[in-house]
């Protein structure tokens, strides 16, 4: 069994998310008391912040490059980082590491084409639906992407940093994240990606007709898949 490295803290209800269910994997597909082997490091999810609302992007990258080579030198095989906003900094991360990065862009692209859909629609952070990075990377793979309307970035942006972050999941929040989605399948999308861990404790495949596509669960199946190849 290779041994996942995950760099979390972004945030950590996201960490605790992939930690619980990287356990449950491996548990369900070896028996027993089976479980991963792990290297974990988080980050202060204040300080990344901080820096990403400066767009000192350059930094963010340097403090996460820091701490995927933590990750790395703990014996990690391969790395992941247990958040999408983040990706922005993927390609920094890479560099300072010599073990592999499974990208999330990547993996939900294998999944969305791997289910037929061509279009796909993307929820998340206003950083992840504004700038091109993350789907820059699945229209790489061939696909076409479309995002929620601006005026609705704000409102997705303060549900995942103002309450899901923090554990809290509001009624009200799911109907008008699903009316978004619903705005996402009359655009033309066959499918939508949660594009941030958080979004699903919030929203299920059964809140929406469209075919859901759980980044988070998507990227811990890839990692169990790759430590037990």
């Amino acid at each position: 069994m290779k041994t996942i490295g995950l760099v979390g803290g972004m945030s950590w209800e996201s960490s605790a998310v992939y930690y619980r269910d990287l356990n449950l994997g491996m548990q369900q597909r070896l028996g027993g008391l089976s479980s991963p082997k792990l290297a974990l490091t988080t980050v202060d999810f204040a300080e990344v912040t901080d820096l990403e609302d400066d767009e000192r992007w350059d930094q963010v990258g340097v403090l996460l490059a820091d701490a995927a080579r933590g990750v790395e030198r703990a014996g990690a095989d391969f790395l992941l980082l247990c958040t999408t906003t983040f990706h922005k900094v993927a390609d920094q991360v890479q560099e300072a590491v010599g073990i592999p990065l499974l990208h999330l862009g990547d993996v939900v692209a294998d999944a969305v084409r791997a289910a037929g859909v061509q279009t796909v629609g993307l929820v998340g952070t206003k950083v992840a639906m504004s700038e091109s990075f993350f789907v820059d990377r699945l229209r790489a793979h061939g696909l076409s992407v479309v995002v929620p309307d601006a005026t609705h970035h704000d409102l997705l942006n303060d549900a995942i940093y103002e309450e899901l972050v923090h554990g809290v999941a509001l009624p009200r929040t799911r109907s008008r994240v699903v009316s978004i989605i619903e705005e996402l399948w009359d655009a033309g999308a066959g499918g939508v990606l949660l594009g941030c861990t958080e979004l699903e404790l919030l929203v299920k495949q059964a809140d929406v007709e469209l075919p859901v596509f759980p980044c988070t669960t998507l990227h811990v199946q890839a990692a169990l898949d790759a430590a037990l190849a």
